[in-house]
């Protein structure tokens, strides 16, 4: 039988990430109500507010699945404020969400600067991020964790590492109890190039993650809301499956509210699309804006930089 021949991880060079360059700090991260927020508005926005007001009012499920982008432009505060005050209620994202977000509340500081060292081979062997990380999925896919809720553990047992954890957005959720679930996809993530990974461990605590996911997603009930924010693909893909999953188990989730918010101009998002345009393979329509809401409910599409339409959801709902 033929075997192919496997990579050794041992070999592999780590740095400590004390000294490096970060493009993200906690000395920079946006702050609600600092600034003027309230910058973004359309037609589509005032609806998704008001029935986020609605959701919150009779107390149904809010959940939000976001790219690590929305932790890489500052935000980590507003995600919080979302939190803390019931207009999210299950936090989901990528391996990058949580990387970012975990370097941020140990380092203080998040996202090298890629082009330069992809060149020498040091892009993301970080020695901290990845054992710190690998440790903590490690301990915790023995415990029965999911991945979020193994690196939040890790954070609360080891507060001295983690100076910053204030501004964690998953350790704030754990605090909080409210699920913070990650989806990986293997070979994606820089953890995933250290030499104490074990993919074991990451499958089975993300796994449980996305049964975590599925069952805040039924828990919609038919007028909850679900936002995904700057996820093209992962984001996009586990919706559609854990809403599938849900609907098979007799959750009708008829009339819903879904928001996608990308920059991306799609025009008419309602209209169908031919296979020979691109937006018909850009996942985040179909997946999140259309075919959710055949049954009923609302499909909506948040056109506009995260660093506009995340501030201004926060001045909405404050106001």
């Amino acid at each position: 039988m033929f075997q192919p021949k496997a990579m050794d991880f041992f070999k592999t060079k780590t740095f400590s990430a004390q000294n490096r360059h970060n493009l993200v700090r906690i000395d920079n991260l946006r702050n609600p109500g600092a600034q003027a927020d309230n910058l973004f508005h359309s037609v589509e926005f005032d609806i998704l507010v008001e029935k986020l007001k609605e959701a919150k009012a009779e107390g149904r499920s809010v959940t939000c699945f976001i790219g690590a982008h929305v932790i890489k432009c500052g935000l980590s505060r507003y995600l919080i404020w979302l939190m803390e005050n019931g207009y999210i209620t299950h936090l989901a994202s990528n391996g990058a969400g949580s990387i970012h977000d975990f370097e941020l509340a140990y380092l203080g500081g998040t996202s090298e600067h890629v082009p330069t060292a992809i060149e020498d081979g040091s892009f993301g062997m970080w020695e901290e991020t990845g054992r710190w990380m690998n440790e903590a999925i490690q301990l915790g896919a023995e415990k029965g964790y999911g991945y979020g809720q193994s690196l939040a553990a890790y954070v609360d047992e080891n507060p001295e590492k983690f100076p910053h954890r204030e501004d964690c957005v998953f350790y704030r959720g754990y605090k909080m109890g409210i699920p913070v679930t990650y989806h990986v996809t293997m070979g994606t993530d820089i953890i995933h190039q250290h030499p104490t990974v074990d993919f074991s461990a990451l499958g089975a605590t993300s796994g449980r993650d996305f049964l975590y996911f599925c069952h805040s997603i039924a828990d919609l009930d038919d007028r909850g809301v679900h936002m995904n924010i700057g996820s093209a693909v992962t984001g996009a893909e586990v919706f559609l499956k854990a809403l599938s999953i849900a609907r098979n188990q007799g959750h009708a989730l008829k009339h819903i509210t879904t928001a996608n918010f990308d920059i991306i101009p799609l025009g008419d998002y309602k209209s169908d699309v031919g296979k020979d345009t691109f937006e018909y393979y850009y996942r985040p329509r179909k997946n999140i804006i259309n075919r959710p809401v055949s049954l009923g409910g609302t499909g909506l599409y948040i056109c506009g930089n995260h660093e506009k339409t995340i501030p201004s959801l926060y001045a909405r709902l404050k106001g």
